[in-house]
């Protein structure tokens, strides 16, 4: 524990290069006091919206929470939730942000309906996507290329954000893996889907259990399949997100199954994110792996245990670890 509070101390030394599927998440609180007349369903009575970074914008928005200097490239489309994110994540301290605007694109909006609470404590009625999965227009991606290389030379890791909406799709993760092992850049791959092999090489993937696992649903199998996985892609490590079970981190020594910290998961809905977030950071600090996954799992369980909390500090670290 004293060696992942001095880790936490040193978060704040951090440049990480984020590169991924940015989004608008929005809430829509209100209360529910009964029944449409016109159909089973309840009317919930808007009291106030909120908007956030959402995908690859929350990693990004936790890394400013910890203290860390990001450079974020994305795309975004000419609409109305595109403006928006872009003046969320220019409003962040420590963040230079890349946002190229692609016209006549949908910017990813999430719009979540939620009944009595907060963010995360109410009861959600509905959720609604707005999104365009192509990959970005050929000249933008080669815009995007440039761009990122250039921001590699002034940051330490890169972490690319993959929530398959377009911008790592069309052959762009791998031309940003070889671009980073070019200037000597340690890749983490956070995925949400099975594309092992255009990720071949990264450092470090994130993936879900059940797509480690894929067809077997048994999680025993777990650390032999991430094993065989790391191997088959030339992976240095795969840190699986396990769900309220925590992290399995399989590297060269073997695995290591590290449960959430501290306690019960309230909701653990973009916790991976903030896991990600503090997992880049305290490698890019001089961390290693392991200890960094350690405290990648303490940040993904104070997000999980506190309701309404949308990005992890190092305060929240820190007593967490007490």
């Amino acid at each position: 524990m004293k060696n992942l509070r001095e880790t936490v101390l040193r978060l704040g030394q951090a440049r990480v290069l984020v590169v991924g599927d940015a989004m608008l998440d929005r809430y829509v609180f209100g209360r529910v006091d009964r029944v449409s007349p016109e159909a089973p369903v309840p009317v919930l009575a808007v009291e106030r919206e909120l908007s956030e970074p959402g995908g690859a914008g929350n990693v990004v928005h936790n890394l400013c929470a910890i203290g860390a200097s990001v450079a974020f490239v994305s795309v975004v489309g000419d609409d109305q939730a595109g403006a928006e994110l872009t003046g969320l994540i220019g409003g962040q301290k420590e963040v230079e942000p890349w946002l190229l605007v692609q016209g006549g694109r949908t910017t990813t909006l999430k719009t979540r309906f939620v009944a009595s609470g907060s963010r995360r404590g109410g009861q959600q009625l509905l959720r609604t996507d707005r999104e365009d999965r192509r990959p970005i227009h050929p000249k933008l991606a080669e815009r995007l290329m440039r761009i990122a290389r250039e921001a590699m030379a002034a940051t330490s890791i890169v972490v690319l954000s993959d929530y398959r909406k377009g911008v790592l799709g069309g052959g762009m993760a791998p031309l940003l893996i070889a671009a980073a092992k070019a200037a000597g850049r340690r890749v983490i791959a956070d995925l949400r889907a099975a594309d092992w092999a255009i990720y071949a090489g990264a450092d470090v993937i994130v993936p879900h259990a059940r797509d480690v696992l894929g067809e077997e649903d048994e999680a025993s199998l777990l650390p032999a399949a991430a094993q065989a996985l790391r191997a088959a892609h030339g992976f240095g490590a795969v840190l699986v997100k396990c769900g309220d079970g925590g992290f399995l981190l399989a590297d060269a020594e073997g695995e290591l199954l590290m449960p959430l910290v501290p306690g019960d998961p309230v909701d653990l809905s973009g916790a991976g994110d903030s896991a990600v977030a503090v997992f880049a950071a305290a490698l890019a600090s001089g961390a290693d792996l392991r200890r960094a996954a350690r405290l990648a799992t303490v940040a993904a369980g104070v997000i999980g245990a506190i309701p309404g909390s949308a990005v992890v500090t190092p305060a929240a670290l820190t007593e967490a670890l007490q």
